[in-house]
């Protein structure tokens, strides 16, 4: 029948189309300008929206000085669903950084992973932790309290809470202004491991 009457299927054509102007696919990039390879976001791993939007702009380089070039690159920075997402903008939602950022933000951001003041507080080193470690750990903590501000002395004060108390009791006389300062005025002996005096 289909033969007879010359009915054709239905095709259907999917085409990429983009949340921004067209026009900003054909800016030159700047001289010499190598895309970097970008870390890519999924939307299914603990990755911040704001991790992941830093790491771009950093990434970017000079390209990250114009909104134009910006805005066209981010979709490489995006793989799987998030990828789908972006391309399924409907067309110019997007015409700056700014842009960009509220809807990656509103559609991705989940305080689900999100720690709190009380986290830092109860956060302690442990007997077989070198302090730059336990440092280190404090920082990836302090990361994730997006809606926590702190300045250097202050978080430096909560680190000095959580060492071990053999450390706490030899440099409490001593004022510490950031956590580099920290681990700088604890002497190598105290840095290396801790072992529970012998009875």
């Amino acid at each position: 029948m289909r033969d007879q009457f010359e009915i054709k299927p239905k095709v259907h054509i999917y085409s990429y189309q983009t949340p921004y102007p067209p026009a900003y696919d054909l800016i030159p990039l700047p001289n010499r300008y190598k895309v970097p390879y970008f870390i890519k976001f999924s939307g299914k791993d603990d990755t911040s929206t704001l991790d992941h939007v830093n790491w771009f702009i950093i990434k970017c380089g000079e390209a990250a000085n114009k909104d134009e070039l910006s805005v066209s690159l981010f979709s490489s920075s995006l793989s799987g669903s998030a990828f789908t997402w972006f391309i399924s903008l409907p067309p110019n939602l997007v015409i700056t950084c700014a842009d960009l950022e509220k809807q990656f933000h509103t559609y991705f951001f989940s305080r689900v992973h999100e720690k709190k003041i009380t986290d830092l507080v109860r956060f302690r080193q442990c007997n077989d932790e070198l302090v730059e470690s336990f440092v280190q750990r404090l920082r990836d903590v302090k990361n994730k309290c997006y809606s926590v501000v702190l300045d250097d002395r202050q978080l430096a004060d909560l680190a000095f809470q959580g060492l071990l108390p053999h450390i706490k009791d030899k440099y409490a006389s001593q004022e510490l202004e950031s956590l580099s300062h920290l681990v700088q005025s604890i002497s190598d002996q105290d840095i290396k491991t801790f072992e529970p005096r012998k009875a």
